[in-house]
C-alpha cells in the first residue's frame, strides 16, 4: 500500500505505455510543449468536464471525478462516470437511492491506437473505483473525438494485470529519476508535441534533455 504523498498521476500510465521517455519528460524532468493535437485534446476534455452530475433516466452522469489507488498508489480526475441502476452488482450512493454501477468514461481527441495504452489509463480508473467503492466493474468506455464515436472496453485480467504492471514500473521509474534514452519511432515521435524537446534523432543516447544541453554548452 503507498501513501498519499507517494500517489502518481493516474495519466502517466498512458504515457508510459506509449513511450518511456515521454514519460521520463513529462514526469521527471517537468517538461511539456503544446502542439494541435494537445490543444484539441485539452478542448475535448474541457467539454467532458463541464456541467455538474446529471440524471436521465436510470443512468446519473458525473463529470471531473477525483479518483485514487493507495494499492497501485495512483490518482487523477476521471472525465466521467456513469452510474448505471445495477440492483444485483450495483452500490449505495450518497443521497442517491438505489444501487449504482459506475461505467467509466475516457475522452480522447484521436482515434483508436493499436496498442493498450489509452485502455490502461481507462482500466487505472475503474481499479480505482473497485477501491474506492467497493465493487466489481466490468468495463467502460473510451469516446474518441476524430470518430464521435465510443469504443467498448472490457476490463479483463489480461488488462487489469497489464495496468498494475506498469503502474509498479511507473513507480519504479519515476523513484529512478532516469529518463530513458531516446528511441526514434516514426509513427509515435513524428506526431509527439516534445519531439522538438525530446530530438530522438540527434540526442539518442542521452539519458536526458538536461544533460543533452550541457553537452550544447560545453562543446562535446
Amino acid at each position: 500500500m503507498y501513501s498519499e504523498d507517494d500517489l502518481l498521476p493516474i495519466s502517466a500510465l498512458q504515457h508510459l505505455d506509449f513511450c518511456p521517455r515521454q514519460c521520463g519528460l513529462i514526469h521527471i524532468e517537468r517538461l511539456w510543449e503544446e502542439n494541435v493535437f494537445t490543444t484539441q485534446g485539452k478542448h475535448l476534455h474541457e467539454k467532458a468536464h463541464g456541467g455538474t452530475a446529471e440524471l436521465r433516466g436510470e443512468v446519473l452522469t458525473v463529470r471531473s471525478l477525483r479518483l485514487r489507488s493507495l494499492e497501485l498508489g495512483l490518482t487523477g480526475q476521471a472525465d466521467i462516470v456513469e452510474y448505471h441502476q445495477d440492483p444485483d452488482r450495483g452500490v449505495a450512493l450518497p443521497h442517491r437511492t438505489g444501487l449504482w454501477l459506475p461505467f467509466p468514461v475516457e475522452y480522447k481527441r484521436g482515434t483508436p491506437k493499436k496498442g493498450n495504452c489509452d485502455k490502461v489509463q481507462l482500466c487505472a480508473q475503474a481499479l480505482c473505483l473497485e477501491e474506492m467503492l467497493g465493487t466489481s466493474i466490468v468495463n467502460g468506455a473510451m469516446f474518441y473525438g476524430k470518430t464521435r464515436r465510443r469504443l467498448d472496453v472490457t476490463f479483463s485480467s489480461d488488462l487489469r494485470a497489464e495496468t498494475q504492471r506498469l503502474a509498479l514500473e511507473l513507480h519504479e521509474l519515476i523513484a529512478s529519476r532516469k529518463t530513458p534514452d531516446a528511441k526514434y519511432v516514426s509513427m509515435k515521435c513524428d506526431s509527439c508535441s516534445l519531439l522538438s524537446l525530446c530530438r530522438p534523432k540527434a540526442s539518442e543516447g542521452l539519458q536526458s534533455v538536461a544533460k543533452w544541453f550541457d553537452q550544447q554548452l560545453s562543446g562535446d
